[in-house]
């Protein structure tokens, strides 16, 4: 009997070696400059030139140059954190915030910490310094209201965290800020609605705790004097930046004996809550009624007909308060430079819910 004997299994092999991890000195030959430059780079060192800053965060993001963490942070005493406050009733505003500022730290090798805050606690300032004292953020962002709370502010100065505002009330001298400029805004969509024929419109304006609502309400009242229109009483609706609130405002707006041709909500929420209530009404938006809104959320789009509005570079702001905070010079002398408060570029965005103002009369709308 003859046994057969099984092949020898074939020789291992030696696996490919996996391609290194970059090092620091792989990005300081990249970038042309020395190794101490790109260290000085990631602990955000004050005094390396913008370009040069840029060229090493460059190089970092194209070697995916990832050091360790807890070397970072021992050597150079940084958390590599950068902590977003929020308290804002706009989900479509803070989730845009929030996406520009994520991308633009991973890009940069920071990590972002998101936290809501309630801008009417009573201990609002012992939180925000539990929180700094727990993180060690580098930077912090704050959004409206936080950006403008006495307390949340005088936390963060006493803590020395640097900090940019995003859409505050006013520029102030000793925090950088990104901002918008509101009143220009709010002063084109109601000339484009003046454009279209339209003498009685309405303005649904947001909460009071909320810089942008003065603000949009300013652009549109100018807009409205510079036509030598009439801004009525009963044609403003105090809303709170909500849905519910746009709907209140439309059933109290077009039940005027004289109702409005069109309404202008100082955001997006607002204004679909207005054409809700108005097509549950029988009202055709357009052709019964124009409106509205700001903000150029994504709901904006998805309704039919799409919403006109103003585009608020929410998602751009992050990414700048972002790059201020690790490329900005934090030497404390005031006032800051202007180029350390940006004002970013908007879109009015017409669509379908506007139109050229018919001329059959208008009746009060009923349920």
């Amino acid at each position: 009997m003859t046994l057969a004997i099984p092949p020898l299994p074939p020789m291992a092999t030696k696996k490919p070696a996996t391609a290194q991890a970059a090092t620091i000195s792989d990005v300081a030959k990249r970038a042309g400059v020395s190794i101490k430059t790109v260290s000085r780079v990631m602990n955000n060192e004050p005094g390396v030139h913008a370009d040069t800053r840029a060229n090493v965060l460059q190089a970092m993001a194209d070697l995916r140059y990832r050091p360790s963490q807890s070397a970072r942070s021992l050597a150079g005493a940084r958390s590599f954190l950068i902590g977003l406050l929020y308290f804002d009733p706009s989900a479509a505003f803070i989730a845009s915030v929030q996406q520009g500022a994520t991308q633009k730290c991973r890009q940069a090798g920071y990590h972002l910490v998101v936290e809501s805050m309630d801008d009417d606690a009573h201990d609002l300032r012992e939180q925000v310094h539990r929180m700094v004292a727990t993180l060690r953020p580098d930077g912090m962002i704050l959004t409206p209201p936080l950006c403008d709370n006495p307390q949340v502010l005088k936390a963060l100065r006493e803590a020395g965290t640097p900090t940019v505002l995003v859409s505050p009330a006013r520029q102030r001298k000793d925090m950088p800020s990104v901002r918008m400029d509101d009143v220009h805004a709010a002063q084109e969509i109601t000339n484009l609605l003046i454009s279209l024929g339209h003498r009685r419109i309405a303005f649904v304006r947001g909460p009071d705790d909320q810089a942008a609502s003065a603000l949009r309400h300013e652009g549109f009242v100018e807009a409205m004097e510079a036509h030598g229109l009439p801004v009525e009483d009963e044609l403003v609706f105090a809303g709170n930046f909500r849905f519910d609130s746009g709907v209140a405002a439309a059933h109290k707006l077009l039940a005027l004996s004289t109702r409005p041709t069109a309404v202008f909500a100082s955001n997006d929420d607002m204004a679909l809550g207005v054409m809700a209530a108005a097509q549950r009404l029988g009202l055709v938006v357009p052709d019964e009624l124009n409106v509205a809104g700001f903000d150029d959320s994504p709901a904006a789009r998805l309704i039919w007909p799409e919403l006109t509005t103003v585009r608020q570079p929410t998602f751009e702001m992050a990414r700048a308060a972002v790059e201020m905070l690790i490329a900005g010079d934090w030497s404390g002398e005031l006032p800051l430079p202007a180029s350390m408060h940006r004002v970013l570029p908007h879109d009015v965005v017409v669509r379908d819910s506007t139109s050229a103002l018919a001329t059959r009369p208008r009746k009060p709308a009923h349920p």
